[in-house]
């Protein structure tokens, strides 16, 4: 594609996304005439089958930044990059929360066909069971009896009450270092917090980065939407960053612009039809 052609990369939950998780009529027609004269993506938190199926009416041409950045896929599910915690690290991280009384979901890669994993703990807190919820007919689950991680980890996450995980990513942080990323951040629709833990290269920012390298492109040449923390190292990087009505104040803050409208009232894509 011509140079000249702007992209366009989208947070999906929250962001693109109505709340009851549909992508609207307005959404996808917007998307798909832009997409004729610009290079539309997305960096979520989803992995590459949920993405998917999200956008299964949307014309994508560019590489997805998926599961909080820890992989790039093609469109045609070819796998760019992708950084993971190892079985040992993974391991040492569950111990470490196990003192705390709480146990993690993890998302990992079973092989290098991007089949992945989704591993549970057998003992939840109210929050973990309320997120399980959204996940029943998922055919990734796994539930463990004594979670030990995988050989390819792509994240760990803590749901729970701030009181429980704010202590816990200090402890992680004092025990582990730069060995990881560690993201804690409100879920805006509920009264927990969740906590994602990463590869240290595996957030969206050092995604966008790859992604514009392998497109020979740079930064200054992209658009980035969001709301929520794991998409603020994404706007500090991207050329213009924009975050919907309904992002957190913190992602507001570093914003290029504040849209008027929410993930409700489909505010990217009036964004993308006004310009």
């Amino acid at each position: 594609m011509p140079n000249r052609n702007k992209i366009y990369i989208t947070d999906l939950d929250h962001t693109f996304l109505r709340t009851d998780q549909s992508v609207s009529d307005f959404s996808t027609k917007v998307w798909n005439e832009k997409a004729k004269n610009s290079i539309l993506s997305v960096a979520t938190a989803r992995s590459f089958q949920k993405t998917h199926d999200f956008l299964d009416k949307l014309h994508l041409h560019a590489p997805m930044i998926l599961l909080d950045g820890t992989m790039i896929v093609a469109p045609d599910k070819t796998l760019i990059d992708v950084k993971t915690v190892n079985k040992a690290l993974g391991d040492a991280i569950i111990d470490e929360g196990s003192k705390f009384g709480i146990y993690p979901f993890i998302i990992a890669l079973k092989d290098m066909d991007l089949n992945e994993a989704f591993l549970f703990p057998t003992t939840l807190n109210t929050h973990q069971h309320g997120v399980l919820e959204n996940y029943r007919n998922d055919p990734r689950m796994m539930e463990c009896k004594n979670i030990r991680a995988m050989d390819m980890n792509l994240k760990l996450v803590y749901f729970g009450a701030y009181e429980q995980l704010q202590p816990l990513t200090q402890h992680l942080k004092n025990t582990f270092g730069n060995e990881l990323e560690y993201k804690l951040s409100p879920e805006k629709y509920s009264d927990g917090w969740f906590l994602t833990i990463l590869h240290p290269e595996g957030d969206k920012a050092h995604a966008l980065q790859k992604v514009v390298d392998h497109m020979k492109r740079g930064t200054s040449d992209v658009t980035v939407f969001g709301d929520s923390v794991n998409d603020i190292g994404m706007f500090k990087l991207a050329g213009t960053s924009v975050a919907v009505a309904n992002a957190l104040d913190e992602v507001k803050e570093v914003a290029d612009i504040v849209l008027p409208h929410s993930n409700d009232e489909d505010g990217v894509a009036k964004y993308l039809e006004k310009i």
